[in-house]
């Protein structure tokens, strides 16, 4: 039904030509909606009994009665409902036949456009690779090997959806499509003709009768040359008629093919080196990089709950279901068999037996005997695997268990829900420890790998595994678009944030410690003096600050402008070289903007507080916006999405107390919802963008990132972002800054290490 509301209203979108399948099409879509809401309508606006009242009833009535006439209007709205719903189920049967007509020829149009597309990719790589009749060349450079096995990669795709539309049948065709084409493009390297007209010729023997599919193109329209939309769509194959006239395909074109077809998703292994190259192990619940951490652990712990009650479901009534109960004893079998040495394999195959224990379950006994020693069996096995260190304790809790499991079968003997109680929490426990001990031996393992990863190992292998998805460095143009934009935009800002870092830093001198302060919002109530900064005083460690190379300042800049955007930052956003690092990058970005948040927070409630109350002192003050500042941090850690209501109420709370500190008695409610208004008032109206509050604070915390970003963490660093969050009264979030910009610096120092060669090539 949908369809053919689309059909009628956006014919154009739909489809690709317009012959005579499509002209019937269309009619038959027009009949069939008219009939639909012809048939809405009866059944909205006809008589309200019409499809309740019964024969029996009407036969009761006597003519001439009123009810009687009621009812002959019924049976009049019945005839035209069933009228209706016949004309509705002719039309609806006729435009199903067209619709089915005109998908299956559409099918085979795109089955066509996908042929000629391998076809001009076998010709391009063909003629690129300088392919003879005797077969390719024995000298391939790599660049061009790269491209070849890009186009059998493309090639694949392409079969499959083939397959997919045309079947065996389809593929079939498909080889013999390119069998012609590779005789075609020897003939021609023979007769000398340019590959333009070979690919032409090609393009023409798909849509003539010479080809297998022949009966294809009997009502287009359209060039042959120029792929259907659906094509377009999939592969982004030019639309304009210059375009696609261009039959010459260069070398770049498999490359691009690839980089919107075929890219792979990083493997668990990049993403555990990546992690330890950035100091977080991959099972590490500090790891900053897995912002949705929490959201994927609730839906995780949600859908784990939905599954033990399945299984619990499963086990009750009186046809159990112990389906699920011997897949979840197989999975403990296969876990701990993978886990353990060689000869002991044999060992656990021996004491789980799943079919003993099948037909223990379907006698319908419902015996924790032999389950319990199957049971017991794992968990002496996850004590042998375990760590000496841990064995003991290990003991105890089991031994726990299974006497909890014994004593509570001997207490409810009687009972099939003791049978599925003990089942589940025993085989829930067990599945609990297997993990545990598989983390475990993945901590093992990396830890043991750590300082072949974290030396020259690690950068090496996500340098390979980046040239395995993305090509050689000589085509990062070509495969790097999003980072080859990114280069280019960070260029045009590179050299003035540099030069407003490096004059910072020359004034830095004549300034520490002596800023002036700025007045507070727009009043005369100056931010009080902070001469005691957060800055350790002889701490000269920390990550290294930008020598001023020129890779270097194009990387850390460019982070740092991607960070500190209002737009979200989203794997599709992020540039091929920092796909692995986009979660981590909006990590950064959610601390930047909670920074702002926070410092608009403590300035908006000092210029209320000062403002509502001329006669609190300085220390009250200072004390109101550090009690602010806590709870604002802590309340950001635990919850980074909290709203902005809260942060008010928060605001609220800590201004009541102080100003209870600072006059005699409680504030009255009167004053305390005065207060409210103009907090909420004042501080939404500092959050919007172009509010002149709001860019001096977002600027001020702009620059304290840059400082770090680009002066490294040490103390030099640390105390220019001090002097530029001193401006806005907020040395207290110093530290949060450093912490965030720090992991700017460790994802651009390694990205130059790792994608430097591709960085080259663009700068």
């Amino acid at each position: 039904v949908l369809c053919a509301y689309m059909i009628l209203g956006h014919p154009s979108v739909v489809f690709n030509e317009r012959g005579e399948r499509e002209k019937l099409l269309v009619e038959s879509a027009e009949n069939f909606v008219k009939e639909f809401e012809l048939l809405i309508k009866t059944i909205l606006d006809g008589s309200s009994g019409a499809c309740i009242l019964k024969q029996p009833i009407l036969d009761d009535l006597s003519p001439g009665s009123s009810n009687y006439q009621e009812s002959s209007a019924v049976v009049a709205d019945r005839k035209k409902f069933r009228s209706q719903l016949a004309s509705f189920d002719k039309a609806w049967c006729a435009y199903l036949y067209h619709f089915v007509v005109w998908k299956a020829k559409d099918a085979k149009s795109l089955e066509e456009d996908l042929v000629r597309a391998a076809c001009k990719l076998e010709l391009s790589m063909m003629q690129t690779c300088k392919f003879t009749a005797e077969g390719q060349p024995e000298n391939l450079n790599d660049n061009l090997k790269a491209i070849q096995k890009e186009v059998m990669v493309d090639q694949t795709l392409l079969r499959e959806k083939v397959r997919h539309l045309g079947g065996e049948a389809g593929i079939e065709r498909m080889e013999v499509a390119l069998s012609e084409a590779r005789t075609k493009f020897f003939e021609a390297k023979g007769n000398r003709s340019p590959l333009a007209t070979t690919i032409k010729n090609v393009a023409a023997t798909c849509s003539s009768g010479e080809s297998p599919i022949s009966d294809m193109k009997e009502n287009s329209n359209i060039n042959d040359k120029r792929p259907s939309q659906a094509v377009q769509s999939m592969f982004r194959v030019p639309s304009s008629p210059s375009e696609s006239n261009t039959a010459g395909i260069t070398m770049s074109n498999p490359m691009t093919v690839s980089s919107t077809l075929s890219e792979k998703r990083p493997t668990e292994n990049e993403q555990m080196v990546n992690e330890i190259l950035h100091g977080f192990l991959a099972d590490s619940s500090s790891n900053i990089g897995t912002v949705e951490g929490g959201f994927k652990e609730k839906v995780r712990e949600t859908m784990e709950k939905a599954f033990w009650d399945v299984v619990v479901d499963s086990l009750r009534g009186d046809m159990p279901d112990y389906s699920y109960l011997v897949q979840l004893v197989k999975e403990v079998r296969d876990t701990l068999y993978e886990m353990v040495p060689k000869g002991w394999k044999e060992e656990i195959i021996n004491n789980i037996d799943l079919e003993i224990l099948l037909q223990v379950l379907e006698s319908g006994t419902q015996d924790m005997q032999y389950l319990g020693q199957i049971l017991q069996y794992s968990l002496g096995m996850l004590r042998k695997l375990s760590s000496p260190a841990k064995e003991d304790e290990m003991k105890r809790s089991h031994d726990k268990l299974l006497g909890e499991l014994t004593e509570h079968s001997e207490c409810n003997n009687s009972g099939s829900n003791s049978f599925v109680i003990a089942v589940i929490k025993g085989l829930r426990f067990t599945m609990e420890e297997l993990k545990a001990l598989k983390t475990e031996v993945s901590r093992a393992r990396i830890q043991l790998l750590e300082p072949i990863i974290k030396g020259s190992g690690g950068v090496e292998y996500l340098q390979k595994a980046f040239a395995d998805r993305y090509g050689f460095p000589s085509n990062a143009s070509v495969a790097l678009r999003s980072t080859a934009q990114w280069i280019s935009t960070s260029k045009d800002t590179v050299e003035v944030e540099w030069n407003e870092h490096v004059s910072s830093f020359s004034a830095l001198p004549e300034t520490d410690h002596a800023q002036p302060f700025v007045a507070t919002l727009r009043s005369g109530h100056g931010v009080p003096d902070q001469r005691q900064s957060t800055i350790p005083v002889s701490d000269d460690t920390g990550l290294p600050e930008c020598t001023g190379q020129r890779l270097d300042q194009l990387i850390r800049i460019g982070l740092l402008q991607l960070i500190s955007g209002i737009e979200g930052v989203q794997m599709q956003s992020v540039t091929e070289t920092f796909k692995l690092n986009w979660l981590r990058l909006r990590s950064v970005q959610s601390q930047f903007q909670q920074v702002i948040v926070i410092a608009t927070s403590m300035l908006v409630q000092r210029q209320v507080l000062a403002t509502d109350d001329p006669n609190i002192t300085p220390t009250e003050l200072e004390s109101a916006t550090s009690q602010l500042f806590n709870t604002l941090a802590e309340l950001l850690d635990n919850f980074p999405d909290v709203s902005t209501a809260k942060i008010m109420e928060v605001m609220l709370r800590s201004s009541s107390s102080s100003s209870s500190g600072s006059t005699t008695g409680s504030p009255s409610d009167e004053r305390t919802e005065s207060r409210k208004q103009i907090l909420a008032r004042v501080f939404l109206k500092s959050l919007q963008t172009d509010d002149p509050v709001f860019k001096k604070v977002s600027r001020s915390v702009y620059c304290a990132f840059r400082a770090i970003t680009l002066g490294g963490s040490g103390a030099r660093g640390r105390k220019l972002a001090d002097a530029a969050l001193r401006r806005i009264g907020a040395t207290k979030l110093t530290d949060r800054v450093v912490r965030s910009a720090e992991i700017l610096i460790r994802a651009a120092s390694i990205s130059q290490q790792v994608h430097g060669p591709w960085y080259n090539h663009l700068v």
